[in-house]
């Protein structure tokens, strides 16, 4: 519960500092504002503070968006923002340059390393460039607003850089706590095996061997021998299904034990980190699709990388290894009857183009 709520706290942390940085990427448009009031008066003025409001509203939009990962569904309010700067220009003339410093950032920090800089450089010579063609803006090359979009590129990216790792991290130590967790589950377990299962398998031996040599025995002492050796018997028992228990595959286990699985074997491994959309009576079920998968890839792909897809009724364990049908004593018939006992329909074969693909769909 605390490194959950630890892990939150610090997400909550990531989010304000982004939320807060945008906020003050706002003063852009503020500053745009002031070269409406020196150019424009009347409805154009009223006209030109609306369009300013509505690329602060877009790009608040954008920010969301993108804190809740849903960015690639909204590219076109990047565009419906860089419409609104366009509608601006003949109001606020050369300061609605200082608007690039907000249209590049937002699209360089979702796009890669190369389209990043040849947007920025484009970004910073159209501040350079357009007020020298265009009659009635300002006659020399606006570098200030060509450095103000270099920084903020350079800033914004930065930021997504240091809230990217603190994230792995956040990951990585939550793997750590698994595996830790995984550890001294087994540990207990193999102890209870060990020393308390040793022990009272002993005990029932030996109880039911005085049970037999007390044949001439008072009844009252029989029944007393008989007392322990049942009660030691099922002592045992109950050991063994807490042995069980705590052995018990789990889908959090199985992920992590597979990632390090897969790196020990040289494949790539995209596994996913999150698992909360999986319903809690699935997860021991999908566990043991993941270790079945991810050990026939090890074992028998020769692939150099291995895909996890996890949703809330299906589990999928994919390679680009050489594919081909399972062969006898693969595991599969084990799987599939357990598959099939809770409901569910069990997949395995070629994948296209290559590879192999393993998968289980849970009943609705």
């Amino acid at each position: 519960m605390d490194e959950g709520r630890e892990a939150a706290d610090l997400r909550g942390l990531d989010e304000r500092r982004r939320l807060l940085l945008s906020l003050g990427m706002l003063c852009y448009p503020f500053l745009a504002g002031a070269g409406l009031a020196q150019y424009t008066r009347g409805p154009g003025l009223v006209a030109g503070y609306l369009l300013l409001a509505g690329i602060s509203g877009c790009y608040l939009a954008i920010v969301v968006a993108a804190m809740r990962s849903a960015w690639r569904r909204y590219w076109w309010l990047l565009g419906v923002l860089t419409a609104l700067a366009v509608l601006v220009a003949p109001l606020a003339h050369e300061y609605v340059l200082i608007l690039v410093a907000v249209i590049v950032p937002s699209a360089a920090t979702r796009v890669g390393v190369r389209a990043a800089a040849v947007l920025v450089v484009l970004g910073a010579a159209a501040c350079v460039v357009v007020p020298l063609v265009v009659p009635g803006w300002s006659t020399g090359p606006s570098w200030y607003y060509a450095v103000a979009v270099v920084f903020t590129t350079l800033l914004v990216h930065a930021f997504s850089r240091t809230a990217t790792a603190n994230q792995q991290l956040r990951e990585a130590r939550a793997e750590v706590a698994r595996l830790a967790s995984e550890a001294e589950r087994n540990r207990i377990a193999r102890d209870l095996h060990d020393l308390l299962g040793h022990s009272l398998t002993a005990i029932t031996v030996k109880s039911t061997l005085a049970r037999k040599l007390a044949a001439g025995a008072p009844p009252a002492a029989l029944a007393e021998m008989e007392s322990v050796e049942q009660l030691s018997r099922q002592a045992l028992a109950d050991v063994r299904a807490a042995v069980s228990g705590y052995r018990e595959v789990t889908l959090a286990g199985e992920l992590a034990r597979g990632r390090e699985l897969l790196r020990a074997a040289g494949v790539v491994a995209d596994l996913p980190t999150a698992y909360e959309g999986v319903p809690q009576e699935r997860q021991e079920l999908f566990g043991w699709v993941v270790r079945e998968g991810l050990t026939n890839v090890v074992r028998h792909a020769r692939a150099g990388r291995c895909t996890v897809e996890l949703t809330a009724s299906s589990v999928e364990v994919r390679d680009d290894g050489t594919g081909g049908p399972a062969g006898a004593g693969s595991g599969l018939d084990g799987l599939r009857a357990r598959v099939a006992a809770a409901g569910g329909v069990l997949t395995a074969g070629p994948a296209q183009p290559r590879g192999w693909s393993l998968r289980a769909e849970a009943p609705a």
